[in-house]
């Protein structure tokens, strides 16, 4: 019998594969080792190949694309509800299967090579700093210990605490003299290596036209619009600007139930990071907006004067998401006295 639908539950070493035809009749289910994956594929005819979003799956699905297959990955959660009784790798198998011939299942795109590796730079550089700030708050609290409280901001910690130190040098033994210098060089170090990777950032990003079309976005700088244009990739994965708000997991969660809906606060699925960046970017156009009467009467500030600043702040990263899909979709900047087109009306 011909295969018409795989599904394949990823691994590191050993995959299982689950594969049906088109009357949903099992003709394989098997295990395959790392090395015959491509090979038990390329002997297939075009089938479609459903896994789920996960580690190496980006890379698996590109690979078969070029065997002719048409892969869809499928985001875990949708996967769960399909697995039957206890939990193994035929039984995840076989529910990827069930879940890819659904006729309105999600599905995520296959980001290509340079969009992983534009992701990867942001998320090295995001554990960096991390890094970086678990480090300054240690040496805060190491110094703290000992009476000595520096001002906020991580820019000057290494210098104010070996200031610190000095004027009280008799007060202080060697050894911990030496631990403070040893962590705060090695803060100076992972500053430098968040800076390098900001610049190789900001360097492929001169050539990323999408992400330049973001970065015109008030609040949208070019981190914020490099790792934008890469997680999206092709902006007709998703239907509406809204899809992409509540893909990013800035849209309310909803627990409604007998007719009455109940909207509470944002979802806060997807991508963290990203999330994040746009935050804080609204963060900044709220700043400068409040110092700019100009701008007393805008939409944003009528919001700030009734809400929370916090909750302005994400309605505004919300709207920039949905402002980013239709740039992307319509390949147009930023304009600022922009009207959106109504619905059309009938005579």
């Amino acid at each position: 019998m011909k295969i018409a639908t795989v599904g394949l539950d990823l691994a590191k070493n050993v995959f299982q594969l689950h594969a049906v035809d088109r009357q949903g009749h099992l003709v394989a289910r098997r295990q395959l080792r790392r090395t015959e994956v491509l090979r038990y594929f390329a002997k297939l005819e075009p089938c479609v190949v459903g896994m789920e979003a996960c580690g190496s799956s980006h890379y698996w699905g590109r690979e078969l694309a070029k065997l002719g297959h048409a892969v869809r990955l499928i985001a875990p959660q949708f996967v769960r509800p399909y697995v039957k009784s206890n939990k193994t790798d035929a039984a995840d198998a076989e529910a990827i299967c069930e879940a890819v011939q659904r006729p309105h299942m999600r599905f995520v795109p296959v980001k290509t090579q340079a969009q992983q590796t534009i992701l990867s730079l942001h998320r090295a550089r995001a554990g960096l700093v991390k890094s970086r700030t678990a480090l300054a708050n240690q040496i805060r609290g190491l110094l703290g210990e000992f009476g000595i409280v520096l001002p906020q901001g991580i820019r000057l910690l290494g210098l104010r605490a070996m200031e610190a130190l000095a004027t009280r040098d008799s007060e202080h033994s060697e050894p911990f003299r030496a631990l403070i210098q040893m962590l705060v060089e090695h803060l100076r170090e992972l500053g430098k290596k968040v800076a390098e990777l900001e610049g190789r950032i900001r360097a492929i990003h001169r050539t990323d036209v999408p992400g330049q079309l973001l970065e015109t976005i008030p609040g949208v700088g070019v981190l914020t619009a490099s790792a934008l244009a890469a997680s999206i990739g092709n902006a007709r994965a998703f239907r509406s600007g809204r899809e992409l708000a509540a893909w990013l997991g800035l849209v309310p969660r909803q627990h409604s139930s007998g007719g009455t809906p109940h909207l509470l606060g944002i979802s806060k699925r997807g991508d963290a990071a990203l999330r994040t960046l746009l935050i804080h970017g609204a963060r900044a156009v709220i700043r400068m907006a409040a110092a700019r009467p100009e701008m007393a009467d805008s939409w944003l500030m009528k919001l700030c004067r009734r809400r929370h600043k916090n909750i302005a702040a994400v309605a505004l990263a919300a709207k920039n998401a949905r402002t980013a899909w239709a740039m992307l979709m319509r390949g147009q900047a930023y304009q600022v006295s922009h009207v959106p087109a109504g619905p059309p009306t009938t005579n």
